[in-house]
């Protein structure tokens, strides 16, 4: 099972609070494990949303916004995609992550849909076309 684990925004990480290094080890430790135990595939923080865009979609017409964006408690501040074997293993490893902020935080685990949710709706050229996207991208 994959899953997105979100590292929610907090005030600081909106105003470009860099972490200390202590925390950055801990974190660095922490991401070592994740690795070591096959679960972790990618990762990183994000900038605050002040350095990003949103793209809003109506129809045909295309709206680009300047951050920064509101409802901070709303916001990612980072991310891993894990694989994990199902959702309690997910939780089990948030727990012992490291608060990732300085103060409190909040940290989301979302599964990913995967192309056997969709096998009733899909063509078979459909499919070909999600397979040969998927080994094109490196996710064969």
């Amino acid at each position: 099972m994959r899953v997105m684990v979100l590292v929610k925004a907090t005030k600081d990480s909106e105003a470009g609070v860099l972490p200390g290094n202590d925390l950055l080890e801990a974190m660095g430790r922490f991401n070592e494990q994740l690795i070591e135990a096959g679960i972790m595939k990618s990762g990183d923080g994000l900038r605050p949303s002040s350095d990003g865009k949103r793209v809003r979609f109506d129809g045909a017409g295309r709206t680009v916004v300047d951050g920064p964006f509101q409802a901070t408690e709303e916001l990612v501040a980072g991310f891993w995609l894990w694989e994990v074997k199902d959702m309690d293993e997910a939780v089990a490893w948030v727990k012992r992550c490291p608060n990732p902020m300085l103060g409190p935080s909040e940290i989301e685990i979302r599964p990913l849909y995967e192309m056997e949710d969709f096998a009733e709706l899909l063509t078979p050229e459909t499919a070909e076309l999600h397979d040969r996207n998927r080994e094109k991208s490196g996710r064969a």
